[in-house]
């Protein structure tokens, strides 16, 4: 495989695989740490690669297992997961199909188009702020106890649309 096909390959798919090395360590910056050295292993192992078909699975189990070896670094931490929790979860997502993250991201878009502009931006703004609730109750004027009760409503809101859609299988057009 030639360096560009590779470089396509993982541009293509490089938001699933951020989200495998996020789902297997403890931070966004730590995931980013894992998918620079998942890349740079990517690419001298490059000629393992045979066929376009393989890239994401081969990418995976390469993310997965330089994930584990940053875990390694961090094993003194009481707050990270078990090797073997990890494992699991990594191993239910790397066969996991890909069309199923594609419905579900659809889906996910879809339902969020129904929401209010004010509704979709405290839902979305939850994960941008590092402060969480307090920080958004802070720049509201509104007490964190409602933000948290509010964020719970809005996000099972959510929850029950992305499951009703996949359910019946609404793609978006």
């Amino acid at each position: 495989m030639n360096h560009e096909r590779f470089l396509s390959l993982f541009i293509r798919h490089e938001r699933e695989l951020a989200g495998l090395a996020r789902v297997m360590v403890p931070s966004w910056d730590a995931a980013d740490d894992v998918l620079q050295e998942s890349s740079v292993v990517m690419w001298r192992k490059i000629d393992q690669l045979q066929a376009d078909e393989e890239f994401l699975n081969w990418a995976k189990v390469i993310v997965r297992f330089e994930a584990l070896k940053h875990r390694r670094k961090l094993s003194r931490d009481r707050l990270v997961l078990s090797d073997e929790l990890v494992s699991l979860i990594a191993s239910e997502d790397i066969e996991q199909p890909c069309e199923h993250v594609a419905d579900r991201r659809s889906a996910v878009q879809e339902c969020l188009s129904e929401f209010s502009f004010e509704h979709r931006q405290l839902l979305l703004s939850s994960y941008r702020y590092t402060g969480g609730a307090a920080e958004l109750a802070e720049q509201t004027g509104v007490s964190a106890n409602s933000v948290y009760k509010k964020l719970g409503r809005l996000r099972s809101k959510l929850r029950s649309c992305v499951d009703r859609r996949l359910s019946l299988g609404i793609k978006s057009v």
